[in-house]
């Protein structure tokens, strides 16, 4: 990180992502603020925050970048099947807040190890403010009145940044990703950014592409009117 120059407080612009490090895979930047302003301005332009609480801010755009095209979630028959028969009810947008606070709580490290959280209250505050605004919606797995399992993440045009996950049931949060890109698919959402690569996201269909690939994919994506919030889903099973 030497050779890193710190973000300006006063600016919401990024360098270009080629100038990202290829080791660690993608750090571009540090410092900044986490306002919807620079947040939002850093997801157009193919970055993302991931820093520990207490540290400086780190923006990354990792290559090759791992997406999910909505169009090819894989559903095995054992997930279909417990789609249908565990009494599970699809909520979006009603507990955004309870979703990331359950998402810090069982959060693991982008290697799959255990760890503390990186959904730390600064994001979880600063990612409220988005939702407040528009730009930021859970998906909710509930069953019999309880919140069992959701995702959250960024919405810009037809482009969804996924961020976390969590499950308290078996497949919750598999139930939640489903039902998210099927509704997507109705939508003429084109992708969903799971910015890592991981074993758990490749199973479900999610793949690695290039850096530039992905940003020429995005640039497209974003450039349509954001679809009317809080969000309601009526894509059918």
């Amino acid at each position: 990180m030497a050779n890193m120059k710190p973000l300006q407080q006063a600016t919401s612009f990024f360098p270009p992502v080629e100038r990202a490090m290829i080791e660690p895979n993608g750090l571009l930047a540090m410092g900044g603020d986490l306002t919807a302003t620079r947040l939002l301005d850093a997801y157009r332009h193919g970055i993302f925050p991931w820093f520990n609480p207490g540290e400086p801010i780190l923006w990354w755009s990792p290559d090759p970048r791992m997406v999910l095209f909505p169009q090819h979630i894989r559903v095995s028959r054992s997930l279909a099947k417990r789609m249908r028969n565990g009494g599970f009810e699809i909520r979006t947008d009603s507990v955004f807040d309870e979703v990331m606070r359950a998402c810090a709580a069982s959060r693991q490290d982008r290697q799959g190890k255990t760890s503390g959280t990186w959904i730390s209250q600064e994001m979880q505050a600063a990612y409220s403010r988005l939702h407040q605004q528009g730009q930021a919606h859970s998906v909710e797995v509930w069953q019999r009145g309880e919140l069992v399992g959701g995702l959250y993440g960024v919405a810009i045009g037809r482009m969804f940044y996924g961020e976390s996950m969590f499950s308290r049931v078996p497949d919750a949060s598999k139930i939640a990703l489903v039902s998210l890109c099927r509704q997507l698919q109705c939508w003429g959402f084109g992708m969903i950014d799971c910015q890592m690569e991981t074993a758990h996201l490749a199973s479900l269909g999610a793949r690695p592409i290039s850096r530039s690939a992905f940003c020429t994919k995005l640039a497209v994506l974003i450039d349509w009117d954001d679809i009317p919030t809080p969000w309601c889903f009526d894509a059918p099973d």
